[in-house]
């Protein structure tokens, strides 16, 4: 058996390029659910977004560098080690954050602003780890790597596609809402059927070489969601950022990093089978990650940053005593009228905002909200109130409100049930459920 540094495994150049068009349709997928105000976001949770970025591009690559020097595994299998942890985030890191009960919406910021950096960062941060490793430098210098021709690669495949789908979500939204799906199966499927193929068809090479990365890879993943966790943990982050982080460090695109061993690397033995065992590991450890963080979440306070709107009401003032007992991570009250000092409690935020303000959303972006009490509304109109006002308030600011929970990612809406969508009838019974039929008054039509 040759050593593994000296082998090559075979893609041909049709595959290879089809190969490209999967993960550039790939990241148009991860794009058409990216946003504009994703990038905004950031500015307004820039310590979460500054340890999640900082964790991904400068303390993976050097925990890794440093795990390389102490397995000592070949100088092959140690380039890919580090390739790995160069990627961009992977495409199902937001599915697995939401399912751990994380914040969604610094894993979409997260992912939005990772890619977009990896462009650049990725392949100077590779030359620069593969450089300083004391066995594998010696094998990069062979190789003879040109940054910028890694850079121009990785522009087409991730660059190009990701810009595309930013500018597709923003200027066709319903378009988009048609095509996300169904393209995101497709890629991730088609990516999976080309890891796949990629081990088939080299099938006697990856059984006699992946003994010799597969502990190594266990253990670097494992690294990889630690050292997210662990920083989060340093930072001071609550656990609902944290396990959004730790996901988004831990979760690797090893495909992308495929394509580029194949195009750049000739298929070298080490670093093909390092990727090929991620990417297969990394579709089926993820859920499971995601399901064990997500256990210890639903262990915990299941609603740990809420909102309520309708805060200086009758019912949200009550509301809110209850829950400001709960030591939430955030409880945050609105009401259109500024809350006098004297009815504020100790450990609330109160803002004075309209349920029908266009910046709703921002307000939940703002705190990373992931539980809304919505129970603003007109229970008695003045005496200048008029059946379109009450309309805009009502109906018009409820829609608002749950588009803006729809666009953040917020987990649960709690919505007070109103007597007058059941209607005021002598044969209600003392106690209206939700299983008693809608018998609206017209009057409230």
């Amino acid at each position: 058996m040759l050593p593994v540094d000296e082998i090559r495994l075979h893609f041909n150049p049709a595959s290879l390029v089809l190969l490209n068009v999967v993960l550039g349709f790939l990241m148009f997928g991860i794009a058409l659910d990216t946003r504009i105000d994703d990038f905004k976001r950031v500015a307004r949770m820039p310590g979460a977004m500054a340890v999640g970025i900082g964790a991904q591009f400068v303390v993976l690559p050097a925990v890794t560098f440093a795990l390389t020097l102490i397995l000592k595994p070949g100088p092959s299998i140690a380039l890919g080690m580090i390739l790995v942890a160069c990627c961009p985030p992977g495409n199902i890191s937001q599915i697995l954050t939401h399912r751990a009960g994380g914040n969604v919406a610094l894993s979409v910021s997260m992912t939005a602003i990772s890619n977009a950096l990896s462009i650049v960062v990725m392949p100077l941060n590779f030359a620069f780890w593969g450089g300083l490793h004391p066995t594998a430098s010696a094998l990069l210098k062979t190789i003879a790597l040109d940054p910028m021709d890694m850079l121009g690669h990785i522009v087409m495949i991730i660059g190009i596609p990701f810009v595309l789908g930013v500018a597709c979500a923003h200027q066709l939204p319903r378009f988009t809402a048609r095509i996300k799906k169904p393209a995101r199966i497709l890629s991730f499927l088609a990516l999976i059927a080309f890891i796949v193929g990629a081990i088939a068809g080299n099938w006697r090479y990856f059984l006699d070489y992946v003994g010799l990365v597969l502990m190594a890879v266990v253990i670097h993943d494992a690294l990889a969601f630690g050292t997210g966790y662990l920083c989060a943990r340093l930072s001071g982050l609550g656990d609902y950022d944290r396990r959004a982080v730790s996901i988004e460090v831990g979760i690797r695109n090893a495909g992308l990093g495929l394509v580029l061993i194949f195009s750049f690397f000739g298929g070298l033995g080490g670093m093909a089978v390092v990727a090929g065992v991620w990417g297969l590991l990394g579709h089926h450890r993820g859920p499971c990650a995601g399901e064990l963080v997500g256990a210890q979440a639903r262990d915990a306070v299941s609603a740990r940053r809420v909102l309520v709107t309708g805060g200086d009401g009758f019912l949200g003032r009550g509301v809110l005593a209850a829950l400001a007992g709960k030591s939430l991570d955030v409880l945050v009250a609105l009401d259109v009228r500024e809350v006098p000092a004297e009815r504020q409690l100790p450990g609330v935020v109160y803002r004075q905002q309209d349920v029908r303000d266009a910046a709703i959303g921002d307000t939940l972006a703002a705190h990373a909200i992931e539980t809304v009490v919505h129970l603003a509304s007109i229970v008695t109109p003045g005496k200048d109130s008029n059946r379109a006002f009450e309309h805009s308030v009502d109906v018009g600011g409820t829609r608002n409100v749950l588009e803006a929970c729809v666009a953040q990612g917020v987990r649960h809406i709690v919505v007070s049930s109103s007597g007058a969508a059941y209607g005021y009838h002598a044969d209600n019974p003392a106690w209206i459920t939700e299983a008693q039929p809608l018998r609206g008054n017209p009057v409230f039509a």
